[in-house]
């Protein structure tokens, strides 16, 4: 048994499906007999983890590749015939979610809520291998920032929320489409005078807080507000009861994933967010000895601030004179304050409906009082609190430097931060300003042949491949967002000079697919990410996965070996994508590469 297998909860019994699926698998591959090609290659080293193999899931019975592995890339094809193009999945695959698939989720345990943890199919048999359709009556989603106020229905046509929020005014269903008027579970009046509270209480305007993560984030209203004041938050929440919750977040244009304060660690890097948030996110800070708190101090930097509302905090102020409830929920706080002592924070405000912790900027003070109480829970043995893929959470705290206030590390203001590099992360000054330069001058280069940086159609962005995140700071000064996605087994890992330079982003193994839903992103930059892989995984795989992320309209930046990218182009291909490889250009200055660009917007 693999080590970080071992304290995990049981996966329940598996269960035994019903013939009726794979009967309906069975019609549409006699209807659709296709020819697809796959490249093989050498088992991935650092899979996920996999609790249990499911038994037969809901895909198991579409059409199997009609051509063997191989041990290379395949030779392109000139002239292409219909059965050699991928198919359209099924209907009922529009809103298709291989890692949180709520029909293979069942036989996990409910135990940590281990169920909405990321279960991804871990066989090439178990991927699709089809083109995720959009849903009927797709429109052109609307242009930022309308996007923010407003969605079409057609575009995620879900009502449950509009339904069970209704008097908490997340988002009102009006005729053909959806309104966002900027409620929430604890601010139902509006998130405008919800934020002012906090900021009554905490610097937020002054430059000092940027990078936000936002736990249980409805349909990050708290996000959008917060961008008026140039801070960017990563929205999380779990496939859940609420049904889409992250899709409308993403329809709306801002940056969110799935995600759950489980059993694994967030994927981020250690000190990484300047501010976390908690409205009602339904998450019991006080379960297993305070372990979810633990791992929200992983991610947070010293000195970062803790904001929470929703039970204990307001109860206690709404329910202070009825004696009996009043009781129960002081113990509620009383336990819930306890935790926060035990990693050191203070709280440093208090005001309906919020109250708001620091994490210290050492432990040096702290741990010598708590040790004498016998209450610290102990510093975390890991030599590397940033590595977090896959990894269980542990119920320790993330040491800081023991240092005094006059030698800490200092994260600088926003924008001054953007364009400077710490030594915290081994990366040396001439190296990080040479990069953030070259990638100027390529994304100036994509202009010229995508013209995406003013037209206005693209505002959610992901890199595939970031590196020190030049590409999305090359981006600032233009209506968009990037998703800056690191792969996680890369050296050296970067994400932390993502976060320090006040941009947000995700580790990733694109072997597997990414945590949200299809049709969420406007652009996606892949640089290197094909040759990365290449050894890895099948890049076909790869390739349908960048297809259900990307919006009907979108488009596709792929930046690689020449040789790479005339079979990437042939792939592509058969997805119906029209692609242009533009080479490297020896009279142009410097190395913008080679790059292949899908326009979706004009087939």
């Amino acid at each position: 048994m693999n080590p970080s297998q071992q304290h995990l909860p049981k996966p329940c019994p598996k269960r035994l499906f019903f013939f009726t699926p794979v009967l309906f698998f069975s019609l549409y591959y006699i209807l659709t007999t296709i020819q697809t090609i796959t490249i093989s290659s050498s088992q991935f080293p650092h899979q996920s983890p996999q609790l249990q193999e499911p038994s037969i899931s809901h895909y198991s019975s579409l059409p199997e590749p009609s051509i063997s592995h191989q041990t290379s890339l395949p030779e392109p094809s000139e002239n292409k015939s219909p059965s050699s193009y991928f198919p359209l999945c099924p209907k009922n695959f529009t809103n298709y979610l291989p890692c949180h698939d709520p029909s293979t989720a069942r036989q996990y345990s409910i135990e940590r809520h281990y169920r909405r943890e990321r279960h991804c199919p871990n066989s090439a048999h178990g991927k699709l291998r089809c083109l995720v359709p959009k849903p009927f009556g797709y429109k052109t989603p609307f242009p930022w920032p309308d996007s923010r106020s407003y969605a079409w229905f057609k575009n995620v046509p879900f009502k449950k929320l509009a339904e069970f929020k209704k008097s908490q005014n997340w988002v009102r269903l009006e005729g053909d489409r959806f309104v966002f008027p900027g409620g929430g579970t604890s601010f139902p009046g509006g998130v405008k005078d919800y934020v002012d509270v906090i900021m009554s209480v905490l610097p937020l305007a002054s430059g000092s807080t940027r990078t936000v993560l936002d736990v249980g984030c409805g349909v990050a209203s708290f996000g959008a507000f917060l961008l008026d004041y140039n801070m960017l938050t990563m929205s999380i929440a779990p496939r859940d009861i609420h049904e889409a919750q992250v899709q409308f977040a993403l329809e709306r244009g801002l940056p969110a994933m799935l995600g759950v304060l489980s059993t694994y660690k967030l994927p981020y890097p250690s000190k990484s967010f300047d501010m976390v948030h908690c409205s009602r996110c339904l998450v019991n800070w006080t379960a297993y000895d305070g372990l979810y708190l633990m791992e929200v101090d992983r991610v947070l930097r010293p000195d970062g601030y803790w904001v929470l509302s929703g039970p204990p905090v307001t109860s206690t102020v709404k329910f202070k004179n009825q004696k009996r409830g009043f009781k129960n929920l002081q113990k509620e706080m009383e336990k819930l304050n306890h935790v926060f002592t035990r990693v050191c924070w203070e709280k440093i405000a208090e005001r309906y409906p919020v109250v708001v912790w620091r994490k210290p900027s050492n432990h040096l003070l702290c741990t010598q009082r708590l040790k004498k109480a016998l209450k610290f829970p102990g510093f975390c043995s890991s030599s590397d609190p940033d590595i977090a893929w896959y990894i269980e959470m542990e119920p320790c705290i993330t040491p800081l430097q023991d240092v005094n206030d006059t030698h800490k590390t200092t994260i600088r203001n926003w924008h001054e931060r953007l364009n400077h590099a710490g030594s915290v992360h081994g990366v040396t000054i001439s190296s990080f300003k040479a990069d953030t330069n070259l990638w100027q001058r390529i994304v100036v280069y994509y202009d010229t042949k995508l013209k995406f940086l003013s037209n206005g159609k693209y505002r959610n962005i992901m890199d595939m491949n970031a590196g020190l995140g030049g590409f999305a700071a090359a981006l600032i000064k233009y209506p968009m967002w990037v998703m800056n996605v690191v792969p996680f087994d890369l050296e050296p890992n970067t994400l932390g000079v993502v976060y320090d330079r006040g941009l947000i982003g995700t580790y990733m193994n694109w072997c597997e697919a990414f945590s949200t839903y299809p049709r969420t992103y406007d652009l996606i930059h892949a640089n290197g990410v094909f040759s990365l892989y290449l050894d890895k995984c099948d890049i076909v795989d790869i390739l349908l996965e960048m297809q259900r992320l990307l919006r009907p309209e979108g488009a596709v930046i792929i930046r690689d070996r020449f040789d790479v990218l005339i079979k990437v182009n042939d792939i592509t291909n058969q997805m119906r994508w029209s692609g242009t490889i533009y080479p490297d250009e020896e009279n142009s200055g410097f190395d913008h590469g080679t790059i292949l660009i899908v326009d979706n917007s004009i087939t």
